[in-house]
């Protein structure tokens, strides 16, 4: 098969330029996705973790031909993908002491050639296998679950308390789509508020704090936060369930803010059959590296208030949030959401056959779209 032709080729081109793509848009001052660029950077981590990935699945194929995707459903590799990756991150350096130095396998390959004037299959195998696990080795791929950690330490003026943006990451098994997750947490411990708040309420400056911190900045909660946000990270959880969830479970932890970036679904010409209009409109692009659609939707929710917490003789309560869900828009109070953003990024070579086909209309309704073209992204198309 030619390149044009192999459909794991074709996926992994789409995928690849996909994701480049969005880099792109996450690295643009103005766009329109995020309004404090910290979050846009918190994203791209991720993104580049999923180009990892991506790019080791398809070494991969080199010396085990399989490789199954949702193709009815999110476009992205299915959950078994994700965890082999992880298994063989971990087993890496194992299996490379066992495996002959490249060097050594392309003298032997050179050396099968001039004598026996065959291509050495078994040892261009073995040479994929090889540099498969040196990237895995060497990269941070994005796993079933990636802990969290704390980007950003600053002090609420109101409340007096210090509070932590802490992300983290899953691949969800069911829905087989990425997850990242971002979530803005006062803190009322003293312990935290004795050593980060100063006494003019502002961030204690002598502190130093190297950002961005593995796990959550609180030591005493760290373990325990690691725990929860693995076991609250399914896509079936809406994002005022897992807010609301850890409001309850931590005493002296408050969050504010919950938001959640659900990447995809990917469409992709020929290979996906998630939307049979999008499929078949892709599959006229005269590209096949410009047949895809990437979609991906934003959900945030946050606190509106804080209901005062009580302590009695025999009793007490927690403080604990107040979560506005906007109950005026049927799909955010479906997603359990204050809000949400729905977006698609495409090709420009794409976008013109949609259009031309007279379904764009139907296909985006809902979208902010952001077309790619020459290395540049176009919003509010």
């Amino acid at each position: 098969m030619t390149p044009a032709t192999d459909p794991a080729i074709r996926y992994f081109d789409a995928i690849a330029a996909a994701l480049r793509g969005l880099e792109v848009f996450m690295r643009d001052d103005r766009s329109p996705l995020y309004r404090h660029g910290i979050v846009a950077r918190i994203v791209a981590e991720y993104i580049a973790r999923l180009d990892v990935s991506f790019s080791s699945w398809h070494n991969r194929l080199g010396f085990l031909e399989r490789f199954r995707i949702s193709r009815a459903e999110s476009g992205f590799p299915v959950y078994q993908n994700v965890l082999e990756l992880e298994n063989d991150r971990r087993g890496a350096p194992e299996r490379l002491a066992n495996l002959p130095a490249a060097d050594e396998l392309r003298a032997e390959m050179a050396d099968f050639i001039l004598r026996r004037k065959e291509f050495p299959q078994a040892l261009q195998k073995t040479l994929a296998e090889r540099l498969y696990l040196e990237h895995v080795e060497g990269g941070e791929t994005f796993g079933p679950f990636t802990l969290a950690q704390t980007a950003k330490v600053s002090v609420n003026p109101k409340t007096g308390r210090p509070f932590y943006l802490v992300h983290w990451a899953s691949f969800d098994g069911t829905a087989n789509l990425p997850l990242i997750y971002m979530a803005t947490v006062e803190d009322s411990s003293d312990a935290m508020i004795r050593q980060l708040v100063d006494r003019n309420g502002k961030l204690n400056e002598k502190v130093e704090i190297p950002l961005p911190v593995d796990g959550l900045l609180n030591p005493e909660l760290a373990h325990r936060f690691d725990d929860f946000t693995e076991k609250n990270s399914a896509y079936t959880l809406s994002p005022v369930t897992i807010a609301t969830n850890l409001d309850k479970d931590f005493e002296p932890l408050h969050p504010k803010q919950l938001r959640r970036v659900v990447l995809g679904p990917f469409y992709s010409a020929g290979i996906t059959e998630n939307n049979s209009v999008v499929t078949e409109v892709l599959s006229k692009v005269g590209r096949a590296e410009n047949a895809w659609l990437l979609t991906w939707t934003v959900q945030e929710v946050y606190s509106k208030g804080e209901k005062p917490g009580r302590r009695g003789l025999f009793s007490s309560e927690k403080a604990t949030q107040e979560f506005f869900i906007n109950t005026d828009d049927l799909e955010a109070a479906r997603q359990g959401v204050s809000s949400y953003e729905k977006h698609a990024l495409v090709p420009h070579e794409a976008y013109q056959a949609l259009y031309a086909s007279g379904e764009a209309k139907t296909i985006f309704e809902g979208y902010r779209v952001h077309i790619l073209s020459g290395g540049r992204v176009i919003s509010d198309v």
